[in-house]
């Protein structure tokens, strides 16, 4: 028990933690939610008066025609997806794979048996 007589028994003191600080920072924080409560009336002034702003696209034509044939082109991916059932996506697999050469078959591992 001596080689522990000159240990702390405390808890650890950190930095910026403490009944000093904790009530600093509750009164900074009150006076940022003052100041932000006055900003959002001041904003909901404001906005009334002024007009809605419109979007305005700038792409080009051809990017345009990209993205409406890029969004085609999925639509059409999903609705063929979504027309096959499980039963005859594993048919067209299993037809797939019988096309194939015995090159792409699994080889035996042990040639003892």
């Amino acid at each position: 028990m001596s080689e522990y007589a000159a240990s702390q028994k405390s808890t650890l003191k950190l930095k910026g933690v403490g009944s000093i600080s904790a009530g600093k920072k509750k009164k900074k924080k009150d006076k940022e939610s003052k100041r932000r409560l006055e900003q959002l009336a001041n904003g909901q002034n404001e906005e009334e008066g002024k007009s809605t702003k419109t979007y305005v696209d700038k792409r080009t034509p051809a990017q345009m025609a990209f993205d409406k044939m890029q969004e085609k082109r999925q639509m059409e991916r999903i609705l063929n997806k979504a027309s096959k059932t499980h039963k005859l996506r594993v048919e067209d697999f299993n037809r797939h794979l019988d096309t194939l050469t015995e090159h792409y078959d699994i080889p035996k591992v042990s040639w003892t048996k």
